[in-house]
């Protein structure tokens, strides 16, 4: 009974592999089918809402682990070491924030307008230098992280497999360092990991979506972006956990109480992401200045952008609060799962309202089509792979050892 449960689950993980491979092949070809087309700014359109969307969310799931770690929360269970697997997208992001240097002609509106002497900051040589460093700084120290709470976790273990795992093992048995020693950098690099993540991916806000349109300012914009990460990434990590958990029970150390307590963790960032939503809308409005309010009447009061922007609020905030309010929903994992997926579908949405009125300009129609769909599906591939190539190499994470979690 048991292998025929066995040789099921690894059926069902070779058809899942399939499926992530044709997502991943389908977006290669839409994206370059795409950039041979008539309009190849749609294609790097869909590729940097994309890049944004996805690396949001993979430092936004690690940055979960962290905030356990420093707060020495424990109500997390398992989920803080599931959360750790969103760092294998950290070099995926590396290499895709490189290729947009190809499409700079079109990722960046600015390059044919009269920047007013904002060129100093604006220019493609400064901004692809300083944010190649933020990224090599932030994932360099999320990888930092995760070193040592592997070797927290992992390091006492015997007869490792894998070649990866076999030669962190090596390393960690030369060294041997003590566990409260670990904790204590586990601590400092959680607490630097954190201030990493709020200026950089600010500064990713900045320069890659708000320069987009290079006369509006909003000082509130780097926040915005970082909570918008945090958002997507504990939705991201309510989807892996409840799929780990339907697919291996609860093998996988976690309970109902976990997802119960993580689901009003993420209904509380939807109330933030909504109201920073709202405050930057607000203050533009009052204030009443030319130079700010342009931005925001293009993208909330104009066809066709108005109904984008209705779309994104219900969707990633008015349907995610009512629904969450009822305790009972947060503890279903399936349902979870819907929930998070739609809020999700929003923030990417809301990636193509701010920029879309950038690439688009003056335009009759949402420019979002099915090209910005199997690019997206491309990106999941890559994401899906990341994470499984990390839980192959440390299935502890997905499943507990006996006792664990009890």
């Amino acid at each position: 009974m048991m292998s025929e449960t066995n040789a099921s689950k690894e059926l069902t993980g070779t058809t899942i592999q399939a499926i992530f491979a044709v997502c991943l092949i389908v977006g290669t070809v839409a994206f370059f089918v795409g950039l041979a087309g008539d309009h190849p700014e749609r294609a790097w359109q869909a590729y940097l809402v994309n890049f944004l969307l996805w690396s949001g969310m993979a430092t936004g799931g690690v940055l979960f682990s962290a905030i356990m770690h420093v707060t020495k929360a424990t109500w997390s269970g398992r989920m803080a070491a599931i959360a750790e697997s969103f760092a294998a997208f950290f070099p995926v992001s590396f290499v895709l924030f490189l290729i947009l240097f190809l499409g700079k002609s079109y990722v960046f509106p600015w390059l044919h307008h009269d920047l007013h002497g904002k060129d100093v900051w604006l220019n493609v040589p400064f901004l692809f230098t300083r944010n190649f460093v933020a990224l090599l700084i932030l994932y360099g120290v999320g990888f930092a992280y995760l070193y040592n709470s592997l070797q927290l976790q992992y390091g006492t273990g015997t007869g490792p497999s894998g070649k990866l795992r076999q030669n962190l093992y090596r390393r960690w048995q030369e060294r041997g360092v003590s566990s409260d020693h670990i904790r204590e950098r586990m601590t400092f690099l959680g607490y630097l990991y954190c201030f990493c993540f709020a200026v950089v991916l600010s500064l990713m806000g900045y320069d890659l979506v708000m320069a987009s349109d290079p006369h509006w300012i909003s000082t509130l914009f780097g926040a915005y972006t970082f909570v918008k990460a945090v958002y997507v990434g504990f939705g991201a990590l309510i989807i892996l956990s409840s799929i780990l958990y339907i697919r291996n029970g609860e093998a996988t150390g976690l309970k109902r109480s976990n997802f119960h307590d993580l689901g009003k963790l993420f209904f509380a960032f939807c109330l933030v992401w909504g109201d920073f939503f709202y405050a930057q809308l607000v203050v533009i409005w009052y204030g009443n200045i030319s130079e700010e309010t342009a931005f925001v009447i293009e993208r909330v009061m104009l066809f066709p952008w108005n109904r984008l922007a209705w779309t994104v609020l219900i969707v990633s905030f008015v349907f995610p609060f009512l629904i969450l309010l009822n305790k009972k929903i947060k503890t279903i994992p399936q349902a979870m799962i819907v929930i998070c997926t739609v809020a999700i579908t929003g923030i990417w949405l809301e990636h193509f309202l701010l920029l879309g009125p950038a690439f688009s300009h003056g335009a009759h129609e949402l420019t979002l089509g099915v090209l910005d769909v199997l690019v997206t599906l491309g990106f999941l591939g890559l994401m899906a792979f990341a994470v499984m190539y990390f839980l192959k190499q440390f299935p502890e994470a997905a499943v507990a050892s006996k006792g664990e979690g009890t």
